[in-house]
């Protein structure tokens, strides 16, 4: 159990045995925001089943419900000026989702060398979303609700008779065999995989407008069916040599999409298949230390909603030109642990993009929906030191790091807009692709008593970033571009096992400082998390 400041409560348990398992979790808080209550519950069952020695099955069922008061729009800058970074009116906003899933995977061993495991799965999510502002520069509440909002004026959400639900349900289920075997085919010691998977997704989306503050019902004004049938296979085989491993691998995805609009009758279907290959290599030169290659074939299919559009007053449908999401992707790295007590990892990456997409409002606000060629080169760095195994001190000081460097996030042509061709206002060849931070540094100092408590501080960092593909640096005055700038947040943890209860008593704090920081800039600025404060107990039994 967990409690803290902005109500915040987590309860968690978890009771096993006899190849049973129950998992149950409670959370509930007031978010970052005000007005931004939020509730779940979250209750999982397991069963491992044996017959013999050469089958088992697991079964799995999950029930998730959520009931919170999320709004979806962020605050102007006139509205952080004058209220702050946790200001949000939107009282009357509401989002529900009840989830259910069922999955079981049956593994049958052939040999000791050989198994074939099946899963089974589905799901079925419902989610009503009903909300009075989508970003700061709609007209769901009239011309004169925005501009009050624009001019940091205190606005009253009950004075706005609309609300809209977003409503949606979404099933998904397939089934996915693999087979691995352990052989000497050609004499050299090796693991193949392979797999296959058909994969089908319904989305029923709905949309009622309601003429009061708080309705929950209205005039439908979309109606859509979304379904995409996806098959996917694959094959690799591991090759095992003195110090050498070699993965090559190659992956097929086969992708139906179709669209319908249940209040005009207009459809329309597309389909796309893929081939994606990828190797790896790994070298062991000395023990403890590790050189790895690898390259794969990016692939993502374009949203069915953003390939075909089914306009709410015609019969025939469109298709947008939008390509499927591709790129090469390439990692170079060594690990290490040169001296017990001492870890150490460096990896050089290239994510080489064919072609990016840019969901509208990733770039800030109204930008449409748009792609293009883009770039993202780095390096990521680990390390960590332990005292107790390097020096053998009696306590163990520790300290470890991971730092993020990328000095390369570029827009290598312009990005088009997907609907007309025409090109994003302000995206240019060499700019700097929106929310791709140059630096990211994690660094974490403790120390562990040998009675067993420990204490950690942590340091996060997140260099300034831009919010479109403009490079727009002054803010706007809706808050949805401008500079977001860097910022560093202090996170602190102390916990103290009594091994004679089987219990551990925690405490933690999240942004130390209360840092106030933007998050994003999407539909409006948000915050980060302000300070929290939460102590608890964990028992095992």
């Amino acid at each position: 159990m967990t409690g803290g400041n902005r109500d915040y409560f987590n309860g968690h348990l978890g009771l096993g045995g006899k190849g049973l398992l129950l998992d149950v979790l409670r959370k509930q808080g007031d978010g970052s925001r005000d007005n931004e209550e939020l509730e779940l519950n979250d209750v999982n069952l397991k069963g491992v089943f044996t017959w013999g020695t050469d089958q088992g099955l697991t079964l799995r069922a999950n029930y998730y419900r959520e009931d919170s008061d999320v709004t979806y729009t962020g605050i102007t800058e006139a509205e952080l000026r004058n209220f702050g970074f946790r200001y949000n009116p939107f009282d009357n906003d509401e989002f529900e989702v009840d989830r259910y899933g069922l999955s079981a995977t049956h593994e049958l061993e052939f040999t000791p060398n050989a198994v074939l495991t099946t899963s089974f799965y589905g799901t079925h999510v419902s989610r009503d979303w009903w909300r009075q502002s989508s970003t700061t520069t709609d007209g769901q509440c009239g011309a004169a609700f925005t501009n009050m909002r624009a001019a940091g004026v205190r606005i009253d959400p009950d004075g706005c008779n609309s609300t809209q639900g977003r409503l949606r349900d979404y099933y998904t289920y397939g089934v996915e065999p693999r087979l691995e075997v352990h052989h000497r085919l050609l004499g050299i010691e090796s693991e193949f995989k392979s797999g296959f998977r058909a994969h089908y997704e319904s989305q029923e989306r709905r949309q009622e407008n309601g003429s009061s503050p708080s309705a929950r019902f209205g005039v439908a004004v979309e109606d859509n069916d979304r379904d995409v049938d996806a098959y996917s296979g694959f094959v690799q085989n591991r090759f095992f040599w003195r110090r050498w491993t070699l993965t090559p691998g190659v992956r097929v995805e086969h992708v139906i999409n179709e669209r319908t609009n249940n209040l005009t009758g207009a459809s329309g279907k597309a389909e796309l298949t893929e081939v994606i290959p990828a190797a790896g290599l790994t070298f062991s030169p000395i023990e403890d230390t590790t050189l790895f290659f690898g390259f794969h074939r990016g692939f993502a299919p374009p949203r069915t909603e953003d390939l075909i559009n089914t306009p709410s007053g015609s019969a025939t449908p469109t298709f947008t030109d939008v390509d499927a999401e591709k790129s090469w992707n390439y990692e170079v790295g060594i690990r290490s642990t040169p001296l017990s007590g001492l870890r150490l990892e460096a990896t050089y990456f290239r994510n080489d993009f064919e072609n990016l997409i840019a969901v509208g409002t990733i770039a800030a606000g109204s930008t449409p929906l748009s792609q293009g060629e883009a770039l993202f080169e780095g390096l990521e760095l680990f390390g960590r030191v332990d005292s107790q195994e390097l020096f053998g001190t009696t306590g163990n000081l520790y300290f470890q790091t991971a730092y993020t460097f990328l000095p390369t996030a570029e827009q290598e042509t312009p990005f088009i807009q997907a609907a007309n061709r025409q090109p994003v206002p302000d995206s240019r060849t060499g700019n700097r692709q929106p929310y791709a931070p140059e630096h990211l540094v994690t660094a974490t100092v403790g120390y562990t008593h040998p009675s067993g408590w420990d204490l950690r501080l942590e340091a996060v960092h997140v260099a300034d970033q831009f919010s479109d593909f403009a490079e727009t640096v002054t803010p706007s005055p809706d808050g949805q571009r401008g500079l977001i700038g860097d910022h560093t947040i202090f996170n602190a943890a102390f916990n103290y096992p009594v091994e004679a209860w089987g219990t551990t008593f925690f405490v933690t704090a999240k942004n130390v400082t209360d840092r106030d920081y933007i998050a994003d800039r999407i539909r409006g600025i948000r915050p980060g998390s302000p300070l929290l404060v939460q102590g608890g107990v964990e028992y095992r039994f």
